[in-house]
């Protein structure tokens, strides 16, 4: 065989070999729940390990002409990586090539996840991953929801029933540049003609008004401002950000709430009091399933009696971050603002699911009233995890709830925890005071998950908030938590007064935006930061 012919020869033997290497094999399979044999909506992965050690990700599609899958694949260095599938009720299937696979199946909060590991050989695969729920929170009266996410409203459906989320949000208007209005913007695929409920079944809606308000530049050139999101709006907004009070207004007319997106965008401690701000991200869409990223964002705020946990580069930690906003909130609560908890995720921007951080609300209904549920997330009769679920009554009232003592006195607190893993932490705050719950009794229940029962007995002495939250530890590692709603106690002739150093530390916050906003936004824009300052500092003659 002279050279030429070896060559072609040995060419033909390598495309021959990769082409082998290449063939793919059949899987197909069913998400099922346990107890019916019925398939669900779920959210599935399918991962592996190549030899070179790289992780790597494939994507379900749906086998049925009548179902869908919705594909999502987000990354932020340096290892933050969500890529899964979010699927109908219907099988699936997906052409792998030879090797060992991990499969996931999740559906929200309420079920354990089920795991296979496959290995595909030389013929196709069928398999069923199986569901269990573990706890019925709609059976409860508790409906969840996520009140900040980018998904598309036409894979809402699928996506919302995918992660068992009762109550969806989207963000159909979104703004950044600070000349343009939500109405005049094109940052959303499918803006909003108008808000309206869409109904997918009796325990799962969606409803189309949804706002975001995030002013990154002005005149064309980078200047952060932060976050407001109007939720629950009937029209199309046509206001600029900035003053904000009219849209406020208008958001009151129309039966919305504002939420503030994170506590530490520059201007975030402004919209509170002049906005009337309604809800405060306790868990916000810097925590995710995947790892900790944003450690410098804002960082610089955290300083004075806002001082947490910092990582050796000077950024927050996960437990840092977390700590951070557990503070700006007990804060607020203390100088007098009545700010509600609520829990958003950015899913569709951020390598997050929808729903992993959600608030549970609840209306008292096994069948989701959807008016009902605003108005408990407004009042407060809920809690935001982001695993373990809490339960909790104040002197035999929800969360959110406001009580009157004549005279100092004890409160009857008693708490219920359903958990997957243990708790590891139980902490009762009064007035941003935190102190550890004794370890409480733990029982394991058939299914391997955990519940844990304890009551605490309080004396208040002044007008006080009152608040719950526990911890668990993931098997990784990473921390996990639910946090009640706030009860307010009112003592009359004794007031809740605010704690100076958090005062100042608003005021500060204030004054440094009005300096750095000065001669950039306008003088009616300007006073709103002026009037924010003034209200921080009407609280320090009476601040302890």
């Amino acid at each position: 065989m002279n050279a030429s012919r070896l060559c072609i020869f040995l060419f033909l033997l390598s495309v021959s070999a990769l082409q082998a290497q290449q063939k793919m094999f059949l899987l197909s399979g069913r998400i099922i729940d346990e107890e019916t044999g019925k398939p669900v909506h779920a959210r599935l992965y399918i991962e592996s390990v190549s030899a070179k050690g790289e992780r790597l990700y494939f994507h379900a599609a749906t086998a049925s002409d009548q179902g869908q899958a919705v594909t999502y694949e987000k990354r932020r260095p340096p290892k933050s990586v969500e890529i899964h599938t979010s699927l109908s009720a219907h099988p699936f299937q997906v052409e792998l090539p030879p090797g060992n696979y991990t499969l996931t199946a999740i559906r929200g909060k309420e079920y354990l996840p089920a795991i296979k590991n496959i290995t595909v050989s030389d013929e196709p695969l069928e398999l069923d991953l199986e569901l269990r729920r573990w706890i019925h929170m709609s059976e409860k009266g508790w409906f969840s929801g996520d009140t900040h996410n980018h998904r598309e409203l036409e894979n809402m459906r699928t996506i919302l029933l995918a992660e068992d989320l009762n109550v969806g949000l989207p963000l159909t208007a979104w703004v950044s540049k600070f000349e343009e209005t939500p109405r005049s913007s094109t940052k959303v695929k499918t803006p909003m003609t108008k808000g309206e409920l869409i109904t997918v079944d009796e325990t799962h809606v969606v409803w189309t008004g949804n706002t975001e308000y995030e002013v990154t530049s002005i005149a064309g050139k980078r200047h952060v401002l932060g976050a407001l999101f109007v939720l629950n709006h009937r029209t199309p907004l046509d206001l600029r950000t900035l003053p904000v009070r009219p849209i406020a207004e208008q958001a009151r007319a129309e039966g919305a709430l504002l939420e503030l997106d994170k506590h530490n965008w520059p201007w975030s401690m402004m919209l509170v009091p002049v906005a009337g701000v309604d809800l405060f991200e306790l868990t916000n869409n810097h925590i995710w399933r995947t790892d900790f990223t944003f450690s410098t964002f804002h960082s610089n705020y955290a300083f004075g009696p806002m001082a947490v946990e910092m990582n050796e580069q000077g950024g927050f930690t996960e437990q840092g971050w977390i700590d951070f906003g557990f503070k700006n909130y007990y804060a607020l609560l203390n100088c007098g603002i009545r700010i509600m908890p609520t829990a958003g995720t950015a899913s569709g921007v951020h390598p997050v699911p929808l729903g992993f951080g959600r608030v549970y609300v609840q209306t008292g209904e096994e069948k989701l009233n959807y008016k009902k549920w605003i108005a408990g997330l407004r009042a407060g009769n809920s809690f935001v995890t982001t695993g373990p679920m809490i339960f909790s009554i104040f002197n035999g009232n929800p969360p959110g709830s406001k009580l009157t003592l004549e005279n100092p006195d004890k409160v009857t607190i008693v708490t219920s925890v359903r958990s997957l893993h243990p708790v590891t932490k139980i902490e009762l705050i009064i007035n941003g005071e935190v102190t550890a719950i004794p370890a409480a009794k733990t029982v394991i229940l058939s299914d391997h998950t955990f519940e844990t029962h304890f009551a605490t007995f309080p004396d208040i002495s002044e007008s006080s908030w009152i608040a719950l939250r526990v911890f668990e530890e993931a098997p990784d590692g990473r921390p996990r938590f639910a946090h009640t709603a706030p009860v307010f106690v009112n003592i009359p002739g004794l007031p809740l007064r605010a704690k100076r150093e958090e005062v100042n530390y608003f005021i500060k916050r204030s004054e440094d935006e009005i300096l750095r906003n000065r001669g950039v936004v306008s003088n009616d824009a300007l006073a709103e930061f002026e009037e924010a300052g003034d209200f921080y500092r009407k609280l320090l003659p009476d601040a302890r």
